[in-house]
């Protein structure tokens, strides 16, 4: 590969102003720190690189040599490349700028935990697949697991699994049905904390001896953000005997709420953040070998910077940790919590019950906006499609609202009960899909896409120098209309950052780390692939072209902008980061 950026990062003494000369005019070096220099082609855009190929050639054409006989077809395509099937069919029907990038969180429950249906979710687009850990058995989450890990391992997909805890808050133990029963109006119900067998009509178990303390006649009681209402018509004891106000459904495991004169009561009940039973799930989950935890009712940075040292000394990877944004409390500590944790799912549905409705739009941004500022990932969460879990056509207001989060480049998407309950759960896969897809197309060809205001995050000089490369990089992918970005990356450091800057071309993440590539499968426009890498860039970039030409994806005159932040182990090779731009021959 003839690529000036090459010969300025060996660390070799040929003069850059020597280089300069034989190059013509084509090519200028940019300085990103005293000891290294990045050379970039000077075409305003691809076309004036492909016209100018033949002068051009030292500089931007990767040659790949023929391939001479079917030995060596056979070879490279036996060659190991970590595509999962899905990516690789979109992406030979629908070419590079046609791959979604919005990724795709669906929840699994008793609608889509058959091998089948979950098949049927991965061949539809379902990135990650979570476990609401307040359901279902420790056997029956262990069954779905495994069924995932199955499919990935023998049919070729990449679905990475995420838990969420079931989190401190009071809570409905039982309700007397093993599903959801029907509240109605004026009925009369009694909420109290003593444990029965069975069924028993109109009876409420809370979770918390101490849930009706400060509760006083007059107050209502909120079943999961709205659901239904209850008023309190007296106290009996540490019992609460209440009249349904606002008929509804009351499902297991709902979630209780209290309010006087319009305003949530503020209780303070001063229970830790994650429960007993939370840590018994997150051994579980480390011996399932998950990939995230997404921790419910986060109220400070403390418990996840706990939770990421337990994992730290208990796991053998790198399971990423997530907090839900999903109270005051972690509102008011927000940017804080973002810079702890792996990552952030905005729970609409229990933070709407914190906060007016009405801010729920601009909240949404704002949480956005930071997590890309701090290179954190962002799932929207809750009640997107929620008219999905009882028919099958979504509200055009339910799709306005979907397309909302695909412009503000949320990184993700999440369907809860419309998977995890509904009978419509695979179309409402396909509305998140094709709208999220459609909404991107609309936002390259209006260009609304803007360079983020960047907040410096690197602290030591390597990673100031990563973080310039990856906003250069691409800015360089724009700005030449490059097919796609391809880093070269162990840790998925580069490839976040890049997806920081949501480039219009989709990035290929190479890394030979598996934890690694199940992360990335939640970052915007990050495709993962898993393979071997070495410390010959030159190496890697040769053999991954060549494995995916082989395969039909890539075609002659594709032009590819590489990054790498492969780190050599020997001391001999300098190369840390760098950038090349090529078509293929």
């Amino acid at each position: 590969m003839a690529v000036v950026g090459d010969l300025a990062l060996m660390g070799t003494k040929i003069s850059p102003n020597k280089l300069i000369g034989k190059l013509e005019k084509r090519v200028f070096v940019v300085p990103v720190s005293s000891s290294q220099k990045f050379s970039f082609s000077h075409a305003r855009n691809l076309e004036i690189i492909k016209k100018s190929r033949i002068a051009v050639k030292a500089v931007m054409q990767m040659g790949l040599e023929k391939i001479q006989s079917s030995s060596e077809l056979k070879s490279l395509k036996e060659g190991y490349l970590g595509f999962d099937v899905v990516t690789e069919r979109e992406l030979k029907e629908n070419g590079f700028l046609g791959l979604r990038k919005t990724k795709l969180v669906c929840t699994i429950g008793p609608a889509c935990c058959s091998l089948d249906e979950l098949e049927k979710l991965a061949l539809a687009g379902m990135n990650v697949a979570r476990l609401n850990m307040c359901h279902n058995s420790r056997e029956w989450h262990q069954d779905v697991i495994r069924k995932i890990k199955m499919l990935n391992q023998e049919k070729g997909y990449s679905v990475s699994v995420m838990i969420d805890t079931e989190g401190n808050q009071i809570q409905v133990v039982d309700h007397g049905s093993s599903s959801s029963v029907k509240a109605e109006e004026d009925s009369i119900w009694y909420f109290t904390t003593e444990k029965f067998e069975g069924s028993r009509p109109f009876t409420i178990q809370a979770n918390y001896e101490g849930f009706s303390e400060g509760v006083n006649p007059g107050d209502e009681i909120v079943i999961d953000g709205g659901m239904a209402t209850f008023e309190v018509i007296e106290r009996v004891g540490n019992d609460l005997r209440c009249k349904c106000t606002d008929p509804g459904l009351l499902l297991p495991r709902a979630k209780l709420s209290f309010w006087r004169d319009g305003k949530l009561l503020g209780t303070d009940y001063d229970l830790p953040t994650l429960s007993t039973k939370d840590w018994s799930d997150i051994v579980f989950g480390i011996s399932e070998d998950i990939d995230f935890i997404a921790v419910s009712f986060v109220k400070d940075a403390d418990a996840i910077k706990h939770l990421k040292d337990y994992l730290a000394t208990k796991s053998p990877k790198a399971i990423k940790v997530l907090a839900k944004i999903e109270s005051l409390e972690s509102l008011q500590r927000l940017e804080e919590i973002v810079e702890a944790s792996d990552g952030i799912m905005i729970a609409r549905g229990d933070l709407g019950v914190e906060i007016p409705l009405e801010q729920i739009p601009s909240v949404q941004e704002d949480i956005t906006y930071v997590c890309r500022q701090l290179n954190k990932p962002v799932i929207v969460a809750s009640q997107l499609l929620e008219s999905m879990v009882e028919y099958p056509t979504p509200t055009r207001a339910e799709v306005a609202d979907v397309s909302e989060a695909v412009r503000q480049y949320a990184d993700a998407l999440m369907l809860s009960g419309e998977s995890a309950i509904g009978s419509y759960g695979m179309k409402a896969l396909s509305v998140l899909r094709t709208t999220s897809t459609r909404m991107e197309q609309s936002c390259r060809e209006e260009n609304m896409q803007t360079l983020l205001h960047q907040r410096k995050l690197g602290v030591s000089l390597p990673d100031q120098i990563a973080e310039q490369i990856c906003n250069c990089a691409v800015e360089m992918a724009d700005n030449l209309g490059v097919d796609a970005i391809f880093v070269y990356t162990r840790h998925g450091k580069m490839a976040s950052l890049l997806s920081r800057n949501r480039p219009n071309p989709p990035i290929f993440a190479f890394t030979n780390d598996s934890s690694t590539r199940m992360a990335l499968n939640l970052q915007w426009g990050v495709t993962p692939l898993l393979t071997d890498l070495s410390d010959d860039m030159e190496a890697n970039v040769k053999k991954t072209v060549q494995l995916i030409k082989a395969k039909g994806m890539i075609k002659t005159d594709d032009a590819i902008l590489v990054v790498s932040d492969i780190i050599p182990i020997s001391t001999a090779q300098t190369i840390f980061q760098s950038i090349q731009v090529m078509t293929i021959a």
